[in-house]
């Protein structure tokens, strides 16, 4: 960075609804941080030091999709619609804008940038009301665009896909404003391990054989169950190795290394692990709740995925987008997921057909190339260091 050019601190505003909105605010932190663009703090906006109501909402959101997911789905789909939509829109921006005023107010930042929707309206409301005055940006962290994302007072928004800024533009926001970077996956995620690094993680894992891999993951929060699909991948009658991520799911983790004896085939079970880019470049196919950060760090490795138990809405929608570009398919339980993996690994052209739409989707760089439009939109344009 120039000598004459101020650093800016930049706050990045997660929210802990699920891992992926935060892996994608640490992920441009790191690529803010190489760019030099001045110092970034990522904060979680659910956090109970932040607000108790908050976190309240966050609570009620994780017992829906797991009790309710029906009701949720409703609720998705409601809050789409233009009049009530709208105003529900309205209500949580308004409801949580003390909590970002306080944020602000804490770490005074030169600009911000949210990762998911309910800061970003947050954000907006005190833009709007005349109560701050900073640059704002959003990062939408999924393969679909909600309308709670959709605020005039953000000043750049990066998105997904080429089809995304379309149908943001269709929501009322200036084309100009929208960038198709891709979401963004952390810096392991660029580049695929050299391969006597894959061969120490295969023995690291108990894997003698040079069978397939098949990595099974149920995102941060180890959703889904992933049980039943183990048990019925271990029944196919062919070679193959399993790993599982149960991630914060201690009870899913205790079950599946109860059974460890009875497996047919080398099972693998872990928690959470720093380790997923290196399981993602060594498997041959991963299955996986329809997260939008974990198929994106699957396709920067080329990685085919497998579908399984998406939650109702957004989920459902990243599903929907990567089966139909044929980076994935999609099973709704686990015979037909196991019937899917079989044919999978007993048809390497299929496999390889998806590996190849995969590398045509992925965007490795996507972090790298917010960082650069924000320096662009910050100094050169002098948007943050003018106020």
């Amino acid at each position: 960075m120039s000598s004459n050019i101020k650093p800016v601190k930049i706050l990045l505003v997660s929210a802990s609804m699920g891992d992926g909105h935060t892996q994608a605010a640490l992920a441009i932190q790191a690529a803010i941080e190489k760019q030099q663009l001045g110092t970034a703090k990522v904060v979680d906006f659910m956090a109970g030091e932040n607000s108790y109501l908050n976190t309240l909402v966050k609570e009620a959101y994780l017992k829906l999709i797991d009790i309710f997911p029906d009701m949720y789905d409703l609720l998705y789909r409601f809050s789409q619609l233009a009049l009530p939509g709208s105003k529900v829109q309205s209500l949580m921006s308004m409801t949580m804008q003390r909590s970002m005023l306080k944020l602000i107010n804490t770490h005074r930042p030169d600009a911000i940038i949210c990762t998911h929707p309910f800061p970003c309206g947050a954000a907006a409301y005190l833009k709007r009301n005349h109560k701050i005055n900073l640059p704002l940006f959003g990062v939408i962290t999924d393969f679909a665009i909600h309308r709670f994302w959709c605020y005039n007072e953000t000043d750049l928004y990066f998105v997904a896909t080429p089809e995304l800024r379309q149908q943001l533009a269709a929501q009322g926001i200036d084309l100009p404003r929208i960038h198709a970077t891709g979401i963004p996956v952390g810096p392991r995620f660029a580049h695929t391990p050299a391969q006597p690094e894959l061969t120490l993680l295969r023995k690291a894992l108990g894997f003698s054989e040079a069978h397939p891999i098949v990595l099974i993951m149920g995102g941060g929060l180890g959703l889904g169950d992933l049980e039943q699909a183990v048990l019925a991948l271990d029944a196919l009658p062919l070679p193959l190795n399993l790993v599982v991520v149960a991630g914060r799911n201690a009870t899913l983790r205790r079950s599946l290394l109860s059974r460890s004896q009875d497996f047919v085939h080398p099972v693998k079970v872990l928690g959470y692990t720093r380790h997923i880019p290196e399981l993602m470049a060594a498997s041959s196919l991963l299955i996986t709740k329809p997260g939008a950060l974990t198929i994106s760090e699957a396709l920067s490795l080329r990685l085919p995925q497998l579908f399984y138990q998406a939650i109702p809405g957004q989920e459902e929608e990243n599903a929907a987008y990567l089966t139909q570009k044929g980076a994935a398919l999609w099973s709704q339980n686990s015979q037909h997921l196991a019937s899917t993996v079989y044919e999978l690994l007993t048809n390497p052209e299929k496999l390889n057909y998806m590996r190849d739409m995969a590398t045509l989707l992925g965007r490795p760089a996507a972090s790298q190339l917010i960082a650069d439009t924000l320096w662009q939109e910050l100094f050169h344009n002098n948007t943050a260091v003018s106020r």
